[in-house]
């Protein structure tokens, strides 16, 4: 193997935790992903990865060279694309994480449509509601919805969902319907407790262009979007969450929209990459795809940019 190939197998083995995982994912024998690691190891003079019977984990240089592993690789690999044949191939792995309710209700549904574009493509689709650690996690890039913190990742500002006050009829039934937000103290949210921090966002309104917040009383709070909505449909409390989540429940008469003129700031929607080298053919792709897939449910979509490089259709 020469030391692009050397990289590709210590890249498997790093992301799997495993020599056999790697050898499944790159159809070769365990031995050889064993005997590749060595060499790597041999020609840098340092031991990167730590073997025990159950894992394999990175030592201290191992993450040094993860993360220019990643970018060489990426690198050689868009080089490789510029001279093939069918130029307009593009193809590699990719790791992505995006919210879990945004997974399967709009990407999931649309990937076949992608990989119809992109066959060449590898996906590997994380869903969670927390902020992965791009670089940590080895995440080529992530959907974030919410306000940034401040940080080294590059964003790509892709519009906002607006967000509604909402409840389930009979939630209303028993505790009425608040008018203004004057009547909030007397009525109970559903709780939407932050994944990684778990505290409980307050409930919030513009009033006169700033933001206006208070502790709603709960009884139950929720740190994932499929189980807030659920908590809402049966009957436990207010909620404020983005309309798109929502407009089935709304159309069906299962939620119905309470306090219209005191709704939140809407939630900026960013996609975020770790680092501001060029991004690869794949990364570009999937980048145009997902911003047009997304346009049609936020509800100020960002301008209009090209697409990335596409496969022909057959």
């Amino acid at each position: 193997m020469d030391r692009i190939d050397l990289l590709k197998v210590f890249l498997r083995v790093a992301e799997t935790g495993s020599f056999t995982r790697a050898a499944d994912r790159l159809a070769l024998p365990r031995a050889t992903i064993s005997t590749a690691v060595q060499q790597l190891e041999a020609k840098l003079g340092s031991r990167l990865l730590h073997r025990t019977t159950r894992r394999v984990g990175l030592t201290p240089d191992g993450e040094v060279l993860l993360e220019r592993a990643r970018t060489l690789v990426a690198d050689m690999e868009d080089i490789e694309q510029q001279f093939l044949p069918s130029r307009s191939q593009v193809s590699g792995r990719l790791k992505i994480d995006v919210p879990s309710r945004i997974a399967r209700r709009l990407i999931a549904p649309a990937l076949p449509d992608f990989f119809e574009r992109y066959p060449a493509i590898e996906l590997e689709l994380g869903s969670s509601d927390r902020a992965v650690d791009l670089v940590l996690e080895g995440v080529d890039c992530a959907l974030r919805v919410g306000p940034l913190a401040s940080s080294s990742l590059v964003a790509r500002p892709l519009g906002h969902f607006t967000l509604i006050n909402c409840a389930s009829p009979a939630y209303l039934a028993r505790h009425g319907t608040p008018r203004t937000p004057a009547d909030l103290p007397e009525h109970i949210a559903v709780n939407y407790a932050s994944p990684t921090s778990g505290r409980a966002a307050p409930w919030e309104w513009q009033r006169d262009g700033e933001t206006a917040t208070l502790r709603m009383r709960s009884q139950v709070s929720a740190n994932n979007a499929e189980t807030y909505i659920a908590c809402a449909l049966a009957g436990l409390g207010l909620i404020q969450i983005p309309a798109y989540d929502v407009r089935e429940h709304l159309a069906a008469g299962e939620l119905a929209e309470v306090l219209p003129e005191a709704r939140a700031q809407p939630l900026p929607v960013h996609l975020v990459y770790p680092h501001r080298r060029n991004l690869s053919r794949r990364m570009q792709a999937f980048a145009g795809w997902l911003e047009t897939l997304l346009a049609a449910s936020l509800d100020t979509p960002a301008a209009p940019r090209p697409a990335g490089p596409r496969t022909p259709r057959r």
